[in-house]
């Protein structure tokens, strides 16, 4: 009897997190994700200085910024500023936005779906085509020419971005609840009397959750990645609040002399974005039950 228990217990599958902490590369992308949001969470108490405050002995005689060193370890940029904390502050405003920005469009993007998928017809077929139209823009395109109609400011680029990143995850809703809304199940409750409400959200919603998360978690690199590419297009956040994007963007014409005021900055943003897609896609292999028992 107690070997038969063991045996049980031993096959019995293990919890979602417990398969994500078994990926190696999972695990790089969390402890990744974890030194970026303590650094920027930690921020005020962690930076040297004020990512505004200006170091006028932090320049050469030539007027060049100062390369890393003991005082300055990631040294100052053309203005005297200390690089290290403009850097820290700028991942608090990358994080804020990426999150707002990615849960808003999941937000928009699960509504439309859902919505489409479940009702279908003449307002299904509005809201995929509405849906259509938006992918045929470049999101690039759209997201510059939305940030220029409104005063940039760190909320308006967040919903910008949202605005532009929605259409993805609505069209994935879509297709998987059109196909949950066609299962015996739900065709099981509606003979047995239950409302829309209920059918949606207790139903079918519980069943999109693994892939809400999923996407959830990689569209946070796409975010970031896009408020890096507006901010330095100068279009997103706008000095002199730190971002990892303007950053690069006031630098760049030290490239050659100073390469680190864009390397490091650089490097921070391909990391964290790396960091989000290893996790995403563990979490795509975890909860997705095809999945289970591979790798």
């Amino acid at each position: 009897m107690g070997s038969a228990t063991k045996a049980e217990r031993i096959r019995r599958p293990k919890g979602a997190m417990a398969r994500l902490l078994q990926r190696r590369m999972a695990v790089f992308g969390l402890v990744l994700i974890a030194i970026v949001v303590a650094g920027a969470v930690l921020a005020p108490w962690i930076a040297p200085f004020s990512p505004d405050e200006q170091h006028f002995d932090g320049l050469t005689i030539e007027g060049a910024p100062l390369p890393p060193d003991a005082r300055f370890i990631m040294g100052t940029d053309l203005l005297g500023r200390d690089l290290f904390s403009r850097v820290l502050y700028g991942a608090r405003t990358s994080l804020v936005i990426g999150i707002v920005a990615n849960g808003v469009a999941l937000l928009i993007g699960t509504l439309v779906g859902i919505t489409a998928g479940y009702f279908r017809g003449w307002l299904g077929a509005v809201l995929m085509r509405f849906t259509d139209l938006m992918m045929a823009f470049p999101a690039l395109l759209l997201a510059i020419c939305l940030a220029a109609i409104f005063q940039p400011s760190l909320w308006i680029v967040a919903m910008v971005i949202a605005l532009v990143n929605w259409v993805q995850t609505a069209r994935v809703i879509y297709t998987e609840t059109t196909s949950l809304a066609t299962r015996d199940f739900i065709a099981a409750e509606r003979t047995l009397g239950a409302g829309t409400g209920r059918i949606l959200f207790r139903h079918i919603l519980p069943h999109l959750v693994p892939t809400i998360i999923v996407w959830g978690t990689l569209g946070i690199s796409t975010t970031v990645l896009l408020e890096a590419t507006l901010s330095f297009l100068g279009v997103g956040v706008q000095p002199p609040t730190p971002s990892w994007g303007n950053i690069i963007f006031e630098n760049q014409t030290y490239f050659q002399s100073a390469p680190w005021l864009v390397f490091i900055p650089g490097a921070v943003i391909i990391l964290l974005a790396l960091a989000f897609n290893l996790v995403g896609d563990a979490l795509r292999d975890v909860l997705d039950p095809t999945q289970r028992g591979r790798g």
